[in-house]
């Protein structure tokens, strides 16, 4: 087994090479000393700055922007990939990695919903986004309610789907009951490979099928990852 090629070290780098050709760039963002998020932010954002510093003035892209916020299965590419493509070309496409996923990380005792939304705002401002369309996916759609709420002038308009306004003690009994777990930890901590598929399957829409080496990788790299 660990002579096997772990799939995410193949996969990771083909989505982000798929991420460079539609024309985006990843980019770590210092929101405050001990939390950076990663964006990947269009290229031609990049050569406004570019031509900011050069020249100072205020150069601004004609196209709209559009925040995509993921969900709790996946960073922001694995999420929103396909989106990504069918949407660039006429938008000014942005794709953050919450805190915890992907290229984001906090020294920060912080956990809520709330604190996400603050970093996401001042991650968005820093890379020049003054109004924004945000279409937020799950987990993606709470942290887009709350920056609705907490940037009123940021989130012009707010797309949601497979959400709830606020995950509610209520709303969690009955989710679990939905799903047939007892406690979230035996969803989101699996220990075999019986439940990762059960982790992806909730998470996904219509998982396709994959080989067991794929989810047994996929199960190493939650255990380093939860390893002291």
């Amino acid at each position: 087994e660990r002579e096997m090629v772990n799939a995410f070290t193949v996969v990771k780098p083909l989505l982000q090479g798929l991420m460079k050709l539609a024309g985006m760039t990843p980019k770590l963002v210092e929101i405050e000393p001990g939390t950076v998020m990663n964006f990947w932010i269009p290229n031609e954002t990049i050569k406004r700055n570019q031509n900011q510093n050069q020249n100072h003035t205020n150069h601004k892209t004609n196209k709209p922007a559009v925040v995509l916020v993921h969900g709790f299965v996946g960073d922001g590419i694995i999420t929103w990939l396909f989106q990504l493509l069918a949407l660039n070309g006429r938008y000014a496409v942005y794709v953050p990695d919450l805190l915890f996923f992907g290229g984001s990380t906090t020294d920060s005792h912080h956990r809520s919903t709330t604190f996400q939304a603050e970093c996401l705002a001042k991650g968005l401002r820093k890379l020049g986004v003054e109004s924004c369309t945000l279409v937020g996916f799950s987990y993606g759609g709470m942290v887009g309610f709350k920056l609705a709420k907490l940037a009123p002038d940021l989130v012009d308009s707010l797309v949601v789907s497979g959400s709830v306004l606020e995950f509610t003690e209520s709303i969690s009994r009955a989710s679990l009951q939905k799903i047939g777990f007892s406690r979230w930890s035996e969803l989101l901590l699996p220990e075999t490979i019986e439940g990762v598929k059960a982790m992806l399957t909730v998470g996904t829409h219509k998982l396709p099928w994959l080989p067991d080496f794929l989810y047994r990788n996929f199960l190493e790299v939650l255990i380093l990852l939860l390893t002291p």
